[in-house]
């Protein structure tokens, strides 16, 4: 619809477009590059965010950086994760079937990571994404899989993706001991003014058609209602241009942006 008025080849505003076509600004590059350094040392890290400012594609952009001749990447995103599921999440991803009690799969767990680390000369890093979302039981059963060798070594590279409340358990007194275990906290900010205008650019780039579409009114509206969020973005800036389309307009100005918010947009 709107893509054909626009010349457009895909639409610019998804959260599945390819990673290499991703937006990074400053603070991702950043980010990307402690990840890259917690992987290489099999480190605990901890990533965190507020609502749909894009932790999870940031992290998906991190995991495919990863060479496959080096590392093997397992991810977990199950808000109803348990011990046991922790385990056979993982298993299941190494080709292993998981026995049912959780101490015989921990052991099946280190025993399959010594196996990769020392006849494949590979790293394992476990992602969890939404770990916001996890029990304290879980946090300790994670916390326990990294002990290995008295304490010694990580048998893996460990990253937990979550909103900002993750951090803010980890913070109290009855997760002490799994905050111990953190090397690495990346907090990733709402996108601000000149971020916002690089992330609509690069979609408008990716979708490799009309790309002078929004005003800079436009786009301090866009700020304004998004509030550094990249899914807001997506959402208004898909609207807008369906708005535009329908009524044949090439260019997309404050006053259609305050329009669409107020009329289509929660």
């Amino acid at each position: 619809m709107y893509e054909e008025f626009f010349g457009m080849k895909r639409p610019p505003f998804q959260n599945t477009i390819p990673t290499e076509a991703l937006f990074l600004s400053e603070r991702h590059k950043e980010i990307l590059g402690r990840l890259s350094y917690a992987a290489a040392g099999n480190m605990f890290a901890v990533v965190t965010a507020d609502v749909g400012v894009g932790k999870s594609t940031l992290v998906r952009k991190f995991a495919e950086t990863l060479s496959p001749e080096q590392y093997t990447v397992l991810y977990l995103a199950d808000s109803q994760l348990t011990p046991r599921w922790f385990y056979k999440g993982l298993l299941d991803q190494l080709g292993i079937e998981s026995k049912f009690y959780r101490g015989d799969a921990k052991r099946q767990l280190h025993k399959q990571l010594d196996v990769i680390r020392g006849i494949h000369h590979k790293k394992v890093l476990a992602i969890i994404d939404e770990a916001h979302l996890l029990d304290r039981e879980t946090f300790e059963e994670i916390r326990f899989a990294l002990n290995t060798g008295m304490d010694s070594m990580n048998p893996m590279g460990l990253v937990l993706v979550g909103q900002r409340e993750l951090w803010d358990k980890l913070r109290m007194q009855l997760y002490a001991a799994i905050r111990g275990r953190i090397d690495i906290k990346c907090e990733l900010p709402g996108m601000d003014r000149s971020e916002i205008d690089g992330y609509v650019k690069a979609h408008l780039a990716y979708a490799d058609g009309q790309t002078e579409i929004f005003t800079d009114a436009a786009l301090d509206e866009l700020y304004k209602y998004a509030a550094g969020s990249a899914r807001a973005v997506n959402k208004a800036g898909m609207h807008c241009l369906m708005y535009a389309a329908q009524r044949a307009k090439k260019m997309i100005d404050d006053h259609m942006v305050k329009t669409v918010i107020e009329a289509e947009l929660p």
